[in-house]
């Protein structure tokens, strides 16, 4: 007799136990801004703590305890483990559910096309599990033969996929897999039903070749918040009005167009003679709120509004973010969410 499997990749929205942040240290690239990118990601936990959990991978726990000062440290589950750097979002565990049970993909990550050493950061995930930082009734699953990381796509949780053509197509990533065969792929350890590819759009400065959370977000299974480009001079407008046409064309499941909310193409900000790729589509949903870069720019107030349309039920929390994209992210991508039913807390625990 078949047995069938119910996968479900849930959307950012559903209901959350924690998340994952891989806290900076003087090994990765943030050694010469260290002070300013832990004072980030202090502010960061800091808003997550008041509505869930914190898991948080670093070199020492005693150290981050320090710095995080008063907060309720009985909602925070430290491992001690190695890392190359501090996008969670990458290099963290992608979860689903099967048949309602939850399970952790741990994809392949090499440095986003080998562009950067990642040998840490590919054991993060097991070494997650290895340490018990997930439920005994969470599953693991080894992913490691196709390189995938999680700003590459976006869940509408009920069977839609949006990822874009010069990521998951790109060079040094999955080259050898046609966009066929990627398509079919997604949708067999997803259980999805269709994927909708954007092929246009992308963030000077970006090292992921443009991943989804930095352009597009599903907001709800009919809304999708999107970075538009109204200024013809900048560099950003014909790639990214060519993405608002392809968002345009979409259609839901039911055969109506999306819901599109535009946020404002943030102000360009600069280093070293270079564009930095700051993006208001860079935000995290959690419980209860919405954690939305902000680069102290008259237009974050803007983005907040625009967002809000969104989410009228959630806060909406701004968070200055110019430390992060001065290695090239953002806020979203130094995160991971974790669902309910997946992560229990333990005790602290050092990975050897």
């Amino acid at each position: 007799m078949k047995q069938t499997f119910t996968i479900k990749l849930p959307a950012e929205w559903e209901p959350q136990h924690a998340v994952l942040l891989t806290w900076p240290h003087a090994n990765t690239d943030w050694k010469s801004n260290l002070e300013e990118a832990v004072s980030c990601f202090v502010a960061i936990a800091g808003e997550i703590l008041r509505r869930e959990n914190l898991l948080i991978v670093c070199p020492s726990a005693d150290e981050v305890k320090a710095v995080l000062g008063n907060v309720d440290s009985s909602r925070i589950t430290f491992r001690e483990i190695p890392s190359n750097d501090t996008w969670a979002r990458d290099h963290g565990p992608v979860s689903i559910f099967v048949n309602g049970d939850p399970y952790i993909y741990d994809f392949g990550f090499n440095g986003w096309g080998l562009k950067f050493p990642a040998h840490f950061d590919n054991q993060l995930t097991r070494k997650l599990f290895d340490t018990q930082s997930f439920s005994p009734e969470t599953g693991y699953r080894s992913m490691l033969h196709i390189i995938l990381e999680g700003g590459s796509i976006e869940s509408d949780g009920a069977g839609t996929l949006l990822t874009t053509a010069r990521c998951l197509l790109s060079a040094n990533r999955n080259d050898f897999k046609s966009k066929t065969e990627i398509t079919d792929y997604l949708k067999l350890i997803f259980g999805l039903e269709r994927v909708l590819w954007l092929h246009h759009g992308y963030m000077a400065g970006d090292d992921t070749d443009s991943h989804i959370d930095t352009l597009a977000r599903f907001c709800n299974e009919n809304t999708i918040a999107y970075v538009q480009c109204t200024d013809a001079s900048d560099e950003h407008f014909p790639e990214l009005s060519l993405m608002e046409q392809e968002l345009q064309r979409f259609r839901t499941v039911e055969g109506k167009p999306y819901r599109l909310i535009p946020l404002p193409m943030a102000e360009a900000v600069y280093e070293d003679g270079l564009r930095l790729p700051a993006t208001y589509a860079n935000f995290l949903i959690i419980n209860g709120a919405v954690l939305l870069p902000f680069y102290h720019s008259p237009l974050d107030e803007i983005a907040r509004q625009r967002l809000q349309e969104a989410f009228p039920d959630r806060e909406i929390i701004g968070i200055n973010c110019l430390s992060l994209i001065k290695q090239h992210g953002s806020l979203h991508c130094v995160t991971m969410q974790v669902p309910e039913k997946t992560m229990i807390q333990q005790t602290d625990a050092i990975y050897e």
